[in-house]
């Protein structure tokens, strides 16, 4: 493991690189990490033919993790994102992102469309809103991470749901400092959106993923195309929130997605 920092309020960035050829960053959702990427196939799939690079978002995994609110602002996390490439010495790269990941690749392609070769959304969204979190999981959510941490908050869940919630997911949260995961959180549903004119003027190619089952981000989707009309768009049949980037179509439509911008610039 790598650690890069953001100059912006020195936070510290774990990282990996493996692999050879045209550099893919890959961004996990809430309250999960860059293992994600290893356990669903991503990194033995596009390491054949490229350079990986996985990161912990702040907060999350290995990364740091303040517990101050205002630490999560969507510039700070664009900034870890910069900051791994510079450290890389990466001038661009291919930007995947998943919920969290996918609002996070969105904002650095508005800001730095200049270090990303392609963008794919998968279950993303241009912002989140208030009760965010309050649909995903259950009413209250972010107070239950604030009052009876990790354990309250699972379960709180089990409650809400009326069922257990799987070991994978339990360990997946288990990892997490509850109190850095509720200050993101909160931080998350008062966040700005990318515009609608930032979308427009993304120049890069874009690509456009959401399950059936994930009606707020099957809705974001159709928002993201109309405002990039050039994007190409899957929808993903059966698949929930939690399900999309594992999804039997997901990684294939991405792998063929990379290799045909990857072939577009080499002939360019």
């Amino acid at each position: 493991m790598d650690y890069a920092t953001n100059p912006a309020d020195g936070s510290r960035i774990a990282y990996r690189s493996t692999g050879q050829g045209t550099p893919i960053v890959l961004l996990h959702g809430t309250a999960l990490s860059q293992a994600i990427w290893r356990g669903f196939g991503y990194l033995s799939a596009l390491g054949r033919t490229h350079r990986v690079i996985t990161l912990d978002l702040r907060g999350h995994g290995r990364s740091d993790k303040p517990h101050a609110s205002t630490s999560y602002g969507i510039d700070l996390f664009v900034g870890d994102v910069i900051a791994v490439l510079d450290a890389l010495d990466v001038p661009a790269a291919h930007v995947v992102g998943y919920s969290l990941g996918a609002r996070v690749a969105l904002a650095v392609a508005a800001s730095h469309p200049d270090r990303v070769i392609s963008l794919s959304s998968v279950a993303g969204a241009p912002g989140t809103g208030l009760g965010v979190f309050d649909r995903v999981f259950f009413d209250g959510a972010i107070a239950a991470l604030e009052l009876g941490g990790m354990a309250g908050f699972l379960q709180a869940w089990e409650r809400a749901s009326g069922h257990p919630v799987d070991s994978a997911t339990r360990m997946a949260f288990d990892a997490n400092d509850a109190a850095a995961l509720a200050a993101y959180m909160r931080e998350a549903e008062r966040l700005p959106r990318v515009t609608d004119a930032e979308l427009a003027a993304l120049p890069m190619p874009v690509l456009l993923l959401a399950g059936t089952r994930d009606r707020e981000r099957l809705t974001a989707m159709e928002h993201l195309r109309a405002q990039l009309p050039q994007a190409e768009w899957h929808v993903l049949d059966g698949a929930t929130h939690a399900d999309t980037p594992r999804h039997p179509q997901t990684l294939p439509l991405l792998e063929a997605f990379v290799d045909r911008v990857d072939e577009g610039r080499a002939f360019a």
